[in-house]
């Protein structure tokens, strides 16, 4: 693998793991009232910001590491 595919599937990994952050904080501010959105749409929000946080970039890595 040369630098550049290293180099654009890290910022990959990275930017995965920002938006599930991203998607996690606005779960958490509609579950505080803080945006006018069902409770239950702050709790989809916040499973799915976890799992695109912590699983998405292992899933990933193992997912380029494996030889096609």
């Amino acid at each position: 693998m040369n630098e550049d595919t290293a180099k654009t599937r890290w910022m990959v990994i990275q930017a995965v793991r920002w938006t599930g952050m991203g998607l996690f904080l606005l779960g958490l501010l509609i579950y505080a009232d803080k945006i006018e959105l069902p409770k239950i749409a702050g709790y989809i929000f916040m499973g799915v910001g976890l799992l695109d946080a912590l699983f998405m970039p292992s899933v990933l890595a193992r997912m380029w590491k494996t030889p096609l």
